[in-house]
């Protein structure tokens, strides 16, 4: 199987705690091809979709070790059509870039995409839990997007809670999150001309969401293979920061998930997989989506950590498998289509 990353560069994974490394790894030790690209790497040759890639160079022995096994990896440079891969597995930093997806849609055809170009398309920014329909907050906590100052401070003075999040409709790994008191009131509207407007003209779309009592103690990340749940952390914020994420200076804990959490699960699982979402994380804090990461979750080293697995393992399994399938299907509808023709 050949399979290539669109992904940031090479230069900045982090060697101990990257989950595309662990991807990778995994892949490599199976002897699969692995190329690696960024989306400004993308390019057409002649009308067919091709890539400037780093191709990582065939092992001898694989070492066991990420940190060890980045740092012997020798990677050449080759351009290579994207039709010319079994796989293409999304591990691009967000926010989506819209014009990768264009070049992709040239090859959604030929080769196994995870996730669906679609389902990306769908799902890549935080309205994408709007789309569970959940009127009722069961599962989503009260949720506000809108770029209007006055709405959203009246949503503010009408919400029963004292304090709120708020939030880039844009950002990710927990950059500009923040935790609102309706006693600052006198400081949310400067906030609010701070995310929404900007020095052109333009402004930005802002999430206000219900507060969750229990999110000061941390989110649970829960890692989402073909809609079933494969591994799970707590992350606990760091002393001095109310954001559990790692990057924010979170810390991470053994998880089990609840029963709550496993409703979650098996109640959003058939929609992920019908829109082309195989692999994906979601946070979740007090039984309720906060949201669904699919472009590059991560958690996967921190989770192999915690529990002695190797969740990358069944990822890859999961690809293997898929490819197959799209291969014996192909094989059979030639032989058919041969078998007409020849009638």
């Amino acid at each position: 199987m050949n399979i290539c990353f669109l992904m940031y560069p090479w230069e900045q994974i982090d060697p101990e705690n990257d989950t595309s490394l662990a991807l990778i790894h995994e892949c490599v030790k199976r002897n699969h091809g692995v190329a690696l690209c960024t989306p400004a790497n993308l390019t057409i040759r002649n009308s067919v979709t091709n890539a400037f890639c780093s191709v990582i160079d065939r092992m001898d022995k694989v070492p066991a070790n990420l940190k060890s096994f980045y740092k012997k990896a020798t990677l050449r440079e080759e351009m290579l059509p994207l039709a010319g891969f079994d796989v293409l597995f999304m591990r691009a930093n967000p926010p989506l870039d819209p014009i990768m997806l264009n070049f992709l849609d040239s090859v959604k055809d030929d080769v196994f995409i995870i996730n669906s170009l679609q389902g990306l398309r769908e799902a890549n920014n935080k309205l994408y839990t709007a789309a569970f329909g959940d009127s009722h907050n069961n599962i989503i906590p009260a949720t506000h997007v809108s770029k209007n100052k006055n709405y959203l401070v009246r949503m503010i003075k009408e919400s029963e809670a004292d304090k709120m999040i708020l939030k880039p409709l844009n950002g990710f790994g927990g950059s500009g999150v923040i935790l609102i008191e309706k006693s600052a009131m006198s400081n949310i509207k400067s906030l609010l001309d701070f995310y929404i407007s900007n020095s052109d003209g333009t402004s930005n779309y802002v999430i206000l969401q219900e507060y969750i009592e229990g999110a000061d103690k941390g989110d649970v990340r829960i890692l989402i293979l073909n809609g079933e749940p494969i591994g799970a952390m707590r992350r606990v914020p760091g002393s001095d920061d109310h954001r559990s994420n790692v990057s924010a200076g979170g810390s991470v804990a053994k998880h089990q998930l609840t029963k709550d959490e496993k409703a979650l699960c098996k109640q959003i699982g058939p929609k992920l997989v019908k829109d082309g979402l195989y692999f994906v994380g979601i946070d979740v804090i007090g039984g309720k989506l906060v949201e669904v990461n699919v472009m590059s979750p991560g958690g996967i080293t921190y989770m192999n950590k915690a529990y002695k697995t190797k969740i990358q393992a069944k990822v890859i399994d999961f690809i293997e498998s898929r490819v197959l399938d799209q291969l014996q299907a192909f094989d059979r509808r030639s032989r058919l289509r041969n078998e007409v023709e020849n009638a």
